[in-house]
């Protein structure tokens, strides 16, 4: 999620009768939106006596320079602790305290542009560089007695890993290229580096055991890129050698931590379709190899994240009904109780080596993201970054409504300077994934822009989202587009008894699952009367042999494409394309590896020829996430542009 920093207060006026020259201009939104900084990491300190974190101190979205700031707890000034100049346009982040918190890890490419390298510091002088490699590296980890630091490793590398950058064109005999991330020790003092986990492993999140002899290890073999979706939990020994398999999960699973007393692996265990982005059950492996165990059954919403807080008790972030909660989890029982519950998001969760500490990236609908850190669930903020700004939108209402078995979360987002008196017309905005959610967070793109210019947004979280527990995120098995869709449209309904909204002028938009959610949106209904669809599918068939992340559908689908063609055709948009009479604005990066560009190609192409207004709009050198600023700003413009022109 991108965040933002801004001294910039604009009065909107938005209404159904509100002319252009009424409105504030989409690029004064944006730039007052790309003030406000961001915050990607926070750490506490072992005694839970300092927080660093990590902020961006460019535009959001730009993924340009960021640095490294602690701070004493409780009332202490934040101290930049930076490798870099002022003026630096490089990148700052991996922070990672030593287990006698004397020392902080960091990565930092101010000496060597373009290049991460690992650097140490006690916080109080300046930093040493430690390391003089050319790869991608990731998240450091002291050993117990500070002489070494662990990373993942990918050598030679000058691309960040992951589906959502821009892939490498193919030329000449097309094959796999498997850069392999591998954990690799760093010797604090000399420098040298040492790749210790097998080489033909791809390792996507690991934890260092209390005795420096081993790693557990969500990793797999094969391309990092395409197959997260059967890693599997490994025992790696430190010295070097063969991976032990500690389980082979039925689903996904994210996070693995290891115990104080090294016995047991903690890992969040559900159906995900994204890597990073957390939701499930929390179950604990023994590092024997025996058994795991689900130790938070029946849990009501989805476990996001995972901290351990001495022996026998964990700290749970989970996303629940719409809000954030931090749980105390006893390992060895059933019990639970929870610390905190708000309805914000919180992101970067990190405590105290006993868990009485914490501190975490927090924001809502209401207040920019800023740090926070304190007693487990008394914690206070501790930045004023964001201070001054102001949102650009009206309140944020969480919403409830029945359809079929379930009772569905949304939120409803208020335009700017509401108007009981008018109608106002509303746009149900489709989040990714579907193994996500609309967290209740500082809106960004397209959900803080359309509030500014007069819009309601409606913000559904259909089965298949985080937050009602993991029998609601696995209930599109099998079935994406029917039972979600149905959601989505008795949520509409509640929306438009909530308040002001006229059932005449609804629109409704997304990026990839959202996009492609808004494409069979429009061959099943003609409810909406507006569309923009975002790096959508519209054919699962060929989407199979197009994307380079196939391995994602088999939990969902139940099986390949080859073996079941038939189950990826029913969900498909073309099936139904005649059906469509909605205008719909088609969006899509060109060198999208998630959801390539000929997915938009062939939805544009059948609108044309059946007659239905629509456009289609590709943007060079982009992938799955649009990351260049003008290009994010050409589509609010667009997007806007399309819902004035077919909903006002």
């Amino acid at each position: 999620m991108q965040l933002f920093r801004s001294v910039l207060v604009l009065t909107l006026v938005a209404s159904t009768s509100a002319t252009a020259q009424e409105r504030p201009s989409i690029d004064a939104v944006l730039s007052a939106l790309q003030k406000v900084h961001s915050f990607s990491e926070t750490a506490v300190r072992p005694d839970g006596a300092r927080v660093a974190w990590v902020e961006d101190l460019t535009p959001s979205g730009t993924n340009g320079a960021s640095a490294v700031y602690v701070k004493d707890l409780p009332n202490g000034t934040p101290r930049r602790v930076t490798a870099a100049s002022a003026t630096t346009t490089e990148r700052e982040d991996g922070i990672a305290w030593s287990a006698d918190g004397k020392m902080l890890a960091f990565l930092s490419s101010a000496a060597t542009p373009g290049q991460a390298q690992l650097w140490v510091t006690d916080t109080n002088s300046a930093p040493r560089r430690v390391t003089n490699v050319k790869g991608q590296l990731d998240h450091p980890l002291w050993s117990r007695d500070g002489t070494k630091i662990a990373v993942l490793f990918v050598a030679g590398s000058s691309q960040a890993t992951g589906a959502l950058v821009p892939y490498k064109p193919d030329e000449g005999v097309v094959g796999d290229v498997v850069e392999e991330q591998r954990i690799a020790i760093v010797d604090v003092a000399s420098g040298a580096l040492h790749e210790v986990s097998p080489a033909n492993m791809f390792v996507y999140d690991y934890d260092w055991s209390p005795d420096g002899t081993w790693f557990a290890a969500e990793a797999v073999e094969g391309s990092g890129t395409d197959n997260y979706w059967i890693a599997q939990l490994y025992a790696m020994p430190a010295q070097g050698g063969d991976a032990r398999p500690l389980w082979k999960p039925a689903l996904q699973i994210a996070v693995p931590r290891i115990s104080p007393d090294g016995q047991s692996v903690a890992v969040i265990h559900g159906i995900m379709s994204d890597e990073g982005s957390n939701g499930g059950d929390v179950y604990l492996v023994p590092s024997s190899g025996a058994a795991p165990r689900n130790i938070t059954p029946k849990l009501e919403g989805s476990a996001r994240n995972l901290v351990w807080a001495g022996r026998g008790r964990l700290i749970v972030h989970e996303y629940v009904d719409g809000k954030s909660a931090i749980l105390h989890v006893v390992s060895g029982s059933a019990e639970r109780s929870t610390l905190w519950s708000a309805p914000q998001q919180i992101g970067s969760l990190a405590a105290s080596a006993d868990g009485t500490v914490m501190s975490a990236v927090v924001q809502s609908f209401a207040d920019a993201p800023e740090i926070y850190a304190g007693p487990a669930g008394q914690w206070t903020k501790q930045t004023q970054v964001n201070a001054a700004v102001k949102p650009f939108w009206g309140e944020g209402k969480s919403l409830h409504w029945r359809s079929g078995e379930y009772t569905v979360q949304g939120w409803l987002l208020y335009p700017a300077n509401f108007d009981a008196s008018r109608r106002y017309p509303m746009v149900v905005s489709v989040h990714g994934g579907p193994s996500s959610a609309n967290f209740p967070t500082w809106p960004v793109r397209w959900n803080a822009v359309l509030p500014s210019q007069g819009y309601f947004v409606f913000l559904p979280n259909p089965r298949g989202s985080y937050g009602a527990g993991e029998a609601f995120t696995m209930a599109n098995v099998k079935d994406f587009g029917y039972g979600d869709l149905r959601d989505i449209l008795e949520g509409v309904d509640a929306a438009v008894k909530a308040a002001p909204i006229d059932p005449a002028r609804i629109g409704i938009t997304g990026w990839s699952y959202g996009g492609y959610m808004t494409m069979w949106a429009v061959t099943q209904t003609t409810q909406f009367k507006a569309a923009v669809a975002g790096a959508g599918i519209v054919n699962w068939q060929s989407y199979y042999g197009q994307n380079r992340i196939d391995q994602w559908m088999l939990p969902f689908f139940g099986a390949s494409v080859y073996d079941d063609p038939q189950v990826y055709a029913k969900s498909s948009p073309i099936t139904f394309i005649k059906k469509v009479k909605t205008p719909t604005l088609v969006l899509h990066g060109d060198r999208d590896s998630e959801v390539p560009t000929p997915q938009g190609y062939e939805f544009w192409h059948a609108l044309k020829a059946l007659g239905v207004p629509t456009e289609l709009v590709i943007f060079p050198n982009e992938g799955h996430a649009i990351a260049q600023p003008e290009h994010q700003r050409d589509i609010e413009r667009r997007m806007v542009a399309w819902f004035d022109r077919w909903m006002r």
